[in-house]
């Protein structure tokens, strides 16, 4: 089920009020990520980070793709991994958009949302910034529909950033 834009834009300011703060990587002088990944320190374990990322995609009628355990697939290479799963998630009447500005962009849709768990057991929600992958892509004519997916991934990462 996809939202209606303008209940879907209301949910989403009024989340955008009460995020919590979060941990980001490092920004240049215009605020963005230099390399585009923004990286969400989450409260809870990497196996409930995960349940709480797919619960919240669900909840706000998001299309749920895919979710790959990267450690898995290493494990079946002889590999050991950190705790990795890649969830690939999007909402397409949203997301086409921004290929029918550039067909290129068409390698950063769906969302991928990467939760990893680092060397001191940290559990980080990691993804890429969408104002970067507009300027990847040289796409200067979906301001509004960048900003309405900047907006529905901080909400979805808020989830894990704080306790509620």
């Amino acid at each position: 089920m996809l939202v209606r834009s303008g209940i879907f834009s209301a949910l989403i300011v009024s989340l955008l009020l009460a995020l919590p703060p979060m941990s980001y990587s490092a920004s240049s002088s215009d605020g963005a990520p230099d390399n585009g990944i923004i990286k969400v320190k989450s409260v809870y374990s990497f196996g409930e980070t995960v349940a709480r990322l797919k619960a919240d995609i669900s909840s706000k009628g998001i299309m749920f793709f895919s979710a790959i355990d990267q450690s898995q697939l290493g494990a079946g290479a002889g590999i050991t991994l950190n705790p990795s799963t890649l969830l690939i998630f999007g909402n397409p009447p949203l997301g086409i958009q921004f290929l029918t500005s550039n067909p290129d962009s068409g390698l950063d849709w769906p969302v991928r949302l990467l939760v990893r768990k680092d060397r001191d057991g940290q559990v980080w929600a990691v993804y890429t910034d969408f104002g970067w992958i507009a300027r990847r892509h040289g796409i200067s004519d979906r301001d509004a529909q960048f900003k309405m997916a900047s907006a529905v991934i901080a909400s979805i990462t808020s989830s894990v950033a704080s306790k509620r």
